[in-house]
């Protein structure tokens, strides 16, 4: 039998009580697909039907909107829409677009308290940041209504910075923007009615302001539809004195690229 280095009491710990611990759970909760639920090799991964479902924005696109292109126009190309109305934040980013299995692990993070999920979507969101997270001063989710928190328990967009600001090491301000209007759900609704909900619906709490200050800010929530949302929480940001803002989702809503 090998001696035990009790320097590393870490790898100990791992070695001898967590594995055994690990291959018991597995024995009973199988490791399995997070979408569609079959059998596979690892925990919290997807197996290939899945994943090859999966549409990843990457390069070329939009570096304003993140909007990809289907052609490579070269650096510094915006879209015409970014052009026509430029958004209150300074970029966007987002991991994949918000069809098949994307779609599934959102609902089953947000409708389905599936928070085992947001490790591995955080992950991907860490990887589409395109630098924007290793930059940034802080991480602040997109806030829910206090209400809403109540009925709902958890709020994703907090899951997901909460699990990047591990990951990457930055500072995650849960609490410095805050929702104080109660708004409708956005499910539903057209543009400008989405605009008109979300108008007025964040604030910065009362003595953070110093957080949001000459500070370049990463504001994360769980999908990108029309951006009405984001738009209203980063003019907040904006006006609270906010040097740059990066909005980052972990889907986008998106037909084909431009």
């Amino acid at each position: 039998m090998g001696s035990i280095d009790f320097e590393r009491p870490a790898e100990f710990l791992r070695a001898h009580l967590l594995r055994p611990l690990s291959a018991l759970a597995d024995f009973f909760y199988p490791p399995a697909c997070s979408v569609c639920g079959i059998s596979t090799g690892d925990h919290r991964g997807l197996c290939p039907k899945c994943w090859s479902g999966i549409r990843f924005i990457e390069r070329p696109y939009c570096e304003v909107l993140g909007i990809p292109f289907s052609h490579d126009l070269g650096a510094g190309i915006l879209s015409a829409e970014a052009i026509a109305d430029p958004p209150p934040f300074d970029r966007l980013r987002s991991a994949a677009t918000h069809d098949h299995a994307v779609r599934d692990l959102v609902h089953g993070l947000k409708y389905r308290d599936r928070t085992d999920l947001a490790p591995m979507m955080a992950a991907w969101m860490l990887r589409a940041s395109d630098g924007a997270v290793e930059s940034c001063d802080a991480l602040i989710p997109v806030p829910l209504h206090r209400t809403r928190m109540l009925a709902r328990k958890f709020n994703q967009a907090a899951e997901l910075a909460r699990h990047m600001a591990r990951l990457s090491g930055k500072p995650l301000l849960a609490a410095t923007l805050i929702r104080v209007k109660r708004t409708s759900q956005q499910v539903g609704l057209g543009a400008k009615a989405r605009e008109d909900n979300v108008r007025g619906a964040f604030a910065i709490a009362k003595g953070c302001e110093n957080d949001i200050f000459g500070k370049r800010i990463v504001l994360v929530d769980d999908v990108y539809t029309t951006g009405a949302t984001v738009a209203a929480a980063s003019r907040t940001l904006r006006k609270a004195g906010a040097a740059e803002i990066t909005v980052l989702t972990f889907a986008r809503a998106l037909s084909e690229p431009i």
